[in-house]
């Protein structure tokens, strides 16, 4: 009942007639991964050896962002001016080399279960994430095994805009060869869901982190989960209310 009235709702607000889920979009740390606990302490540390008052926890509500963008949040907090290229490719490099020191992050509980179910379903799986990082993005073949195809991986390597801009978004659809209402988008954070939502996406939030479900209300999401085994445990729930409206 719950995912059917997220369904409806969502084709009445975008005048959709049919939404068909051929392709999910899926953000990864936080949702494949339980590693934001990592980034943000790293960030902290890169902020806090530069003098730049912080929390741990703000760093969590950047997630999605480009490793540039976040710098610049700080830069123009602590100097009112944007990071020079030089300084975001040395301190980005910095905060990876903290993150990297603190071990693989495990998989996030929930996840494989929620992949095998799309991949049986005969759904594309394409990765849209802000992250940059080889430590974390070299493991994806390994842990999840013929889910992400390299053709099917949305990174900040290759968008100009990161979240919440939809184009990562934007960008994971054509990968997927897909239209808005032919997708899922699956992600943890706010901007995250803010960019899905204004890709004209059904927009998936799971909460694991500390963002309270409020914020991610606040930025469009469809529907709400408090963890990834709730999630995958409803997935068929979800994949049934959407092939109900298919034409």
């Amino acid at each position: 009942m719950y995912e059917s009235k997220a369904v409806s709702n969502y084709l009445a607000r975008n005048g959709y007639d049919s939404f068909r889920i051929k392709a999910a979009l899926i953000d990864m740390d936080g949702v494949l991964y339980d590693s934001m606990k990592g980034h943000s302490a790293a960030w902290f540390r890169m902020a806090k050896e530069l003098g730049i008052e912080c929390t741990r926890d703000e760093f969590y509500a950047y997630e999605g962002m480009t490793g540039a963008a976040t710098i610049n949040i700080l830069f123009n907090r602590a100097y009112g001016r944007d990071a020079t290229a030089d300084e975001c490719k040395e301190l980005y490099a910095k905060k990876a080399k903290y993150f990297a020191e603190m071990g693989e992050p495990a998989k996030m509980p929930g996840a494989g279960d929620m992949l095998c179910q799309l991949k049986n379903a005969g759904i594309t799986c394409v990765l849209v994430t802000g992250s940059g990082q080889h430590s974390i993005l070299d493991r994806l073949d390994r842990d999840y095994p013929g889910i992400f195809l390299p053709e099917n991986r949305v990174t900040a390597l290759n968008v100009t805009h990161g979240k919440p801009d939809p184009e990562p978004y934007l960008k994971g659809l054509e990968f997927a060869g897909c239209l808005a209402n032919e997708a899922i988008v699956i992600e943890n954070a706010p901007l995250g869901v803010k960019a899905g939502h204004a890709a004209g996406c059904f927009t998936v939030a799971v909460t694991t982190g500390p963002i309270p479900e409020a914020d991610m209300t606040a930025n469009g999401a469809d529907i709400i989960y408090n963890s990834m085994p709730q999630f995958a445990k409803q997935l068929p729930e979800l994949l049934k209310a959407a092939a109900t409206t298919t034409k």
